[in-house]
């Protein structure tokens, strides 16, 4: 299998400290509390024992971070790193107003920084999706961890398994003009959500790194996209690959913009609930072992 790697990651960098930051601050609901399904399940899976110390990468607003954190006790640690000073900022604030003692954050390129391991566990909830390089990221990774330590991540299946944003996408393209990263100045997020969701593919990567003992579980929930049918609208208009085909686009995503609503607001009204609009979504467990000294 042919693996080619960008080693650049500056653009997605800037992405998530700006664009991407206000974005997810404005519907951080969906991207919190609206994801906790998968964290939570796989948590309660392969519980942390007491006193271990994790590295929760990519760790957006520290809510994992914390989780992990009152999970293994005032004996152990949880530190969060991510790639975007502003989410750093803000999950460091939120620990210390949350007396978390034994949580901590960092800001670091995850696929060339120093991780300042060693660590028993490394953890992702939709974290790892995004390097340019993700080989050198998940080596990167591994270094961090003691030998015959645990890396578990969550990923986005494919886009197919994902009507909470793949509706909107297809919705989008019949009426916006598509623009490729390529043929614009605007910065983007790296490969986007979907890029490790071929499980052959994720464990040849896992194996370059050094991993071993890799393991794949399949999990399907519900998401709420949006407490109303206007809220999950707006969500599908800001992020994800509909929101992301409208930004590119510039001009012309913004004089469709009427079409868009309506049609959206027609894709998501069957799925109004007396919660909300709820939508599937699928993911993989992944886990793996540092199988190297």
């Amino acid at each position: 299998m042919n693996i080619v790697e960008n080693s650049d990651n500056s653009v997605p960098i800037k992405a998530w400290d700006t664009v991407l930051f206000e974005k997810y601050c404005r519907f951080r609901f969906v991207l919190t509390q609206g994801l906790s399904a998968h964290s939570d399940t796989l948590l309660d899976r392969r519980p942390y024992r007491a006193g271990a110390h994790v590295l929760d990468v990519g760790c957006g607003f520290g809510d994992t971070t914390r989780q992990i954190a009152r999970r293994v006790g005032s004996c152990g640690t949880a530190i969060g790193v991510d790639c975007a000073p502003n989410f750093v900022d803000v999950a460091a604030h939120e620990a210390q107003d949350g007396d978390v003692a034994n949580a901590s954050f960092f800001a670091a390129d995850v696929q060339a920084d120093d991780l300042r391991g060693p660590y028993d566990f490394l953890f992702s909830r939709f974290g790892t999706m995004f390097f340019s390089a993700p080989v050198a990221a998940l080596r990167n990774m591994r270094k961090a961890l003691r030998p015959g330590g645990e890396l578990a991540m969550i990923v986005w299946r494919r886009r197919e398994d994902n009507p909470w944003v793949h509706e909107a996408e297809q919705c989008v393209r019949k009426i916006v003009p598509v623009v490729s990263h390529e043929e614009t100045e605007e910065v983007h997020c790296g490969p986007g959500p979907f890029s490790m969701a071929g499980a052959d593919m994720v464990s040849e990567m896992l194996r370059i790194a050094g991993y071993d003992r890799i393991s794949f579980e399949r999990f399907d929930t519900d998401i709420c996209i949006g407490r109303t049918l206007d809220d999950a609208v707006e969500f599908a208009m800001a992020l994800g690959p509909a929101g992301e085909i409208i930004r590119l686009a510039g001009e012309a995503g913004k004089a469709r913009k009427g079409e868009v609503v309506a049609a959206l607001r027609q894709t998501f009204a069957g799925r109004l609930t007396a919660e909300g609009v709820k939508m599937p979504s699928s993911s993989w467990f992944i886990t793996a072992r540092n199988g190297l000294s």
